[in-house]
């Protein structure tokens, strides 16, 4: 019988709640967890699961800074890593990892295809995980909703023209920071100074950036790449474009601790156009921002040719998928070949039924 996998979680904020628990109610076996909040660290995890009434875990929230030191030490199978939106943020815990010989999937959004936006540091994180014989991938949300579920339906096309997708998710699920990089809470002329005058440049400076690992991809930057791999499609151009969202009424937002008020940045529209050898486009659409009441999330993807076909999710619950997610790719991620792996080149996700180690090659 094989062992239970050992896992130790990276970030102990909203997700985690779900990662945490999913992780052991899927057999596997939480040995560290690490964080910087002053607020987290110190707690048994249990207490960030809600299952604190039961039975402590004796797994405690340790500092950030010891991360290195412990993982070492205790040598978990993987390390889920839910901190932060772009590659640069999570470089360092994904290096811990990768020096150390220690599998890692984070949910970062950039990572799902880092190889169009930060090709630099893809390189040499891939590079370590190879020498040391760990794999380094991304995953989430995206993985599924916005890659998987789409080339399946690809599968039955018989010719393609166009694939044009949107989604929205409401910014309040996911901490300060990824509500913060959407522009929630400026003014439109701050909108335009920060966030959407990074993008008016042209197609030289924009590979320059991304050459220099300097560029800010939105999330379906990366999704676009990690489309056109999966379904071998060669891209001949890409652009994004970023466009703050309002509302005519004040909206309370708890995750920024203020109101935005009316007329102010609530989030951002974010649309890469990929244009490709083989002709066909992709044209995909993230919309994140603090929702009015009447808002919810959405998921809606048309693939344009013969036949024609579109699929619309409504209310997807994107936190838990996100995570369920994460979890079921666990086994995938310690079954494929050492380096920076992105997951059009693992096995479709699977539903779990047994436990993880179960599903080890």
């Amino acid at each position: 019988m094989k062992d239970k996998i050992r896992v130790a979680q990276y970030g102990c904020g909203k997700m985690s709640i779900y990662t945490m628990r999913y992780v052991q109610e899927k057999g596997g076996q939480l040995v560290a967890a690490f964080d910087m909040n002053p607020h987290v660290i110190g707690k048994d995890i249990s207490e960030i699961t809600g299952t604190a009434t039961t039975a402590p875990e004796g797994v405690v929230v340790q500092d950030a800074s010891r991360a290195e030191e412990e993982l070492k030490r205790i040598k978990p199978d993987v390390c889920l890593i839910t901190t932060m939106s772009l590659l640069r943020d999570v470089e360092e815990a994904l290096m811990i990892c990768a020096r150390n010989g220690i599998n890692a999937i984070t949910i970062c959004e950039e990572a799902i295809y880092p190889w169009n936006s930060d090709p630099e540091m893809t390189r040499k994180i891939d590079e370590l995980a190879r020498e040391t014989g760990c794999t380094i991938c991304g995953t989430g949300y995206q993985d599924v909703f916005w890659g998987n579920l789409i080339t399946t339906l690809a599968g039955a096309t018989h010719r393609i023209t166009k694939i044009k997708g949107k989604s929205s998710y409401n910014v309040e699920d996911y901490g300060i920071a990824l509500a913060k990089g959407h522009g929630a809470g400026l003014t439109l002329e701050e909108f335009e100074s920060e966030i959407a005058r990074a993008d008016n440049i042209s197609d030289e400076e924009r590979q320059k950036l991304v050459d220099q690992g300097t560029f800010l991809p939105s999330y379906m930057w990366n999704v676009n790449g990690w489309l056109c791999s999966q379904l071998g499609l060669t891209v001949t151009r890409q652009t994004q474009t970023c466009v703050p969202q309002t509302c005519q009424e004040d909206l309370s937002s708890s995750t920024l601790g203020m109101t935005v008020p009316a007329g102010k940045a609530t989030g951002m529209s974010a649309l890469v156009v990929t244009e490709t050898e083989e002709g066909i486009t992709i044209e995909s659409e993230c919309i994140g921002k603090v929702y009015a009441p009447d808002e919810c999330d959405r998921n809606e993807w048309t693939i344009q040719g013969e036949p024609e076909t579109q699929v619309v999710i409504t209310r997807p619950s994107t936190v838990e998928l996100t995570c369920a997610t994460m979890v079921n790719r666990i086994p995938d991620v310690m079954n494929a070949p050492a380096g920076y792996v992105t997951t059009e080149k693992m096995p479709r996700t699977l539903y779990r039924q047994g436990s993880l180690e179960s599903y080890l090659i």
